[in-house]
């Protein structure tokens, strides 16, 4: 009940849980006394770990009810690209043994294709593997009431002969399949294999977990020049990804930290990855995290590097918040959760991921709840669909207008300036009232002026007990501001006032 309370008031609408299906260890952990604590090494696909569901599918089902009856969908992240039988010279245990050459890509000299890095690759174009994972999804909503699924590297699922194609028969199934085709599907966009990089070319209703979105963001914060356009692309739902095919919404599933990279406080904390604890000799995990420490790599008792820690948090989870599209939040993430670093953490069953729920940072969290009360109260946050900066039906405003810190339009030399850091993105709707998100990137403060209108008045949007700020004063450098408008006299709405 803790759990779900704490879900509602960061107005989750649904979980992701990472693999929940059978897995074991790939076999350099168990020497390094470790083991895989993730779960994206699986020896089957519909079998439950009996570690984490000790009741089997009636566990799982009970707990998509009790999600469920909270108003929280349930969404398993799958993995069908490959099994942790890993390369030739690893164990059979499942597939391998009931048919190898049926169940994994070969190449022409009978080797295993490796286009997933753990040695093997399902083959998905095979018409036993294409029917047995549509049993495996069928078996999830019929029998427990899963409300969507997640693909571990996708394009994985869409290779036909090697090749992807967005229309491969396995996708084309997945979507047109009758108990699948109102679930909710995300793709993770990429594997390792020729062609790999996906992003933006499944096709409906498959949404898609935009790394652009991930990386854009983190350089702006991190003040790399020449951002300014990338982040406003980002905020607005990533046309430049999506709005393909003659397709007028988004399917971005945007997101700054993921289960696989630093965590949000450790990307303003960590300029350099730290994975000694996974015994590869810090050789393991990416080593381009787009990260910061802000002057002290680690942990720091200078108060103002940990102030300016917590800003750059704020800043992002604001940025999250105020993008168009779905968005993604990592567990812990709204409270400060650290893995000291490590960018890698999966064989790490240990304090290093654990949610430390005694020592969260309540006060990151309530900004975090607030934000999620903010979405939840103006749609237009949530729109998929592409601004064009152009009155939309029941409106007589802008659906956006981008504005630099004098209230002016952004012109061209503005969005050319490298060394630009603000800007005001005043998002119209079908309502009366339009809401400003004022990013201020650079390290100065700075006055803000949004544009009136005869008969309405800019007010805050978050209050100041939840971390908000208004523009009666200027705006401290690295912060995000929600201004939301309403007509003068009216009464104003709070995200905790339902009334």
């Amino acid at each position: 009940p803790a759990v779900i309370e704490h879900l509602q008031k960061l107005g989750v609408s649904a979980v992701e849980l990472m693999p929940i299906t059978a897995s074991i260890d790939e076999r350099h952990l168990p020497p390094l006394g470790l083991h895989n604590a993730w779960g994206y090494n699986p020896v089957t696909f519909m079998a439950l770990d009996p570690r984490l569901a000790p009741g089997g599918v009636a566990e799982l089902r009970d707990t998509v009810a009790a999600l469920r009856k909270a108003g929280i969908s349930t969404i398993l992240d799958l993995v069908f690209n490959h099994t942790g039988e890993s390369d030739r010279f690893g164990p059979t245990l499942s597939l391998r043994g009931l048919d190898a050459q049926a169940y994994y890509r070969h190449e022409p000299d009978g080797r295993l294709v490796n286009d997933t890095g753990t040695g093997n690759t399902i083959a998905c174009d095979h018409p036993v593997v294409r029917e047995m994972v549509l049993d495996t999804l069928r078996h999830f909503v019929r029998d427990a009431g899963v409300d969507g699924f997640r693909f571990d590297l996708a394009p994985v699922l869409g290779r036909v002969d090697g090749t992807f194609d967005p229309q491969a028969p396995l996708l084309q199934a997945i979507a047109g399949d009758p108990l699948l085709a109102d679930r909710v599907l995300i793709a993770e966009p990429w594997d390792i294999g020729p062609g790999g990089y996906q992003l933006g070319n499944f096709s409906r209703p498959f949404l898609e977990w935009n790394d652009r979105y991930r990386d854009d963001v983190r350089r702006f914060w991190r003040a790399d020049t020449g951002t300014i356009g990338t982040l406003a692309t980002r905020l607005a739902g990533s046309s430049d990804v999506f709005a393909r095919a003659a397709q007028d919404k988004s399917r971005t599933v945007n997101f700054i930290a993921a289960h696989d990279g630093m965590t949000l406080a450790d990307l303003v904390a960590y300029e350099e990855k730290h994975n000694e604890a996974n015994g590869e000799q810090n050789r393991d995990g990416h080593g381009d995290n787009l990260s910061w420490n802000n002057g002290v790599e680690g942990e720091a008792d200078d108060a103002s590097i940990v102030e300016a820690r917590l800003g750059d948090q704020r800043a992002l989870l604001a940025t999250l918040f105020a993008s168009r599209g779905t968005i993604m939040l990592t567990a812990g993430d709204e409270f400060g959760r650290s893995q000291d670093g490590n960018n890698n953490a999966y064989a790490q069953d240990n304090g290093i991921t654990w949610l430390d729920w005694a020592g969260r940072d309540q006060g990151l969290e309530r900004f975090a709840a607030a934000l999620a009360a903010l979405r939840r109260t103006v749609p237009a946050l949530s729109e998929t669909r592409f601004l064009s900066g152009q009155p939309q039906a029941g409106s007589d405003v802008p659906d956006v207008a981008w504005l630099t810190e004098s209230g002016a339009p952004l012109g061209e030399a503005d969005w050319n300036d490298s060394r630009r850091h603000r800007l005001a993105m005043v998002l119209g709707g079908a309502g009366d009232g339009r809401l400003a998100v004022v990013v201020n990137g650079d390290r100065r403060q700075c006055v803000f002026t949004l544009p009136e209108r005869t008969g309405f008045r800019w007010h805050a949007a978050i209050e100041a007990a939840d971390g908000g700020v208004d523009l009666s004063r200027p705006v401290p450098g690295r912060t995000v501001v929600f201004m939301i408008e309403r007509k003068a006299g009216g009464r104003i709405r709070s995200g905790k006032d339902k009334g």
